[in-house]
């Protein structure tokens, strides 16, 4: 059974925002080079999907943590967010 959030995330018509990020020029020529190679139509295409891979590998790592499952527990008990968050800092300090 997939998860609200997954079935977000394969949501087709999802909005969508813009960012800057400042890059070293070699990396981008390197990603350039590579993007056809992956065939994708170009860098930025080879950079979401980058970022995408990171994304669902540290997504995956923390959503079935223990914690992570304690959290999503408490919070199906009505435990207010703002608790859990200062659970939480408790746990992980900055």
């Amino acid at each position: 059974m997939l998860s609200a959030k997954m079935k977000a995330r394969l949501a087709k018509d999802r909005p969508v925002t813009s960012i800057t990020i400042r890059m070293p020029v070699d990396a981008v020529e390197s990603m350039k080079a590579i993007a056809p190679q992956k065939g994708l139509s170009g860098y930025q295409s080879l950079l979401k999907s980058y970022v995408s891979e990171g994304l669902r590998k540290d997504e995956a790592q923390y959503a079935f943590s223990a914690e992570a499952r304690l959290i999503e527990a408490l919070k199906r008990r009505g435990v207010p967010d703002d608790v859990l968050q200062d659970a939480a800092r408790e746990l992980h300090p900055a």
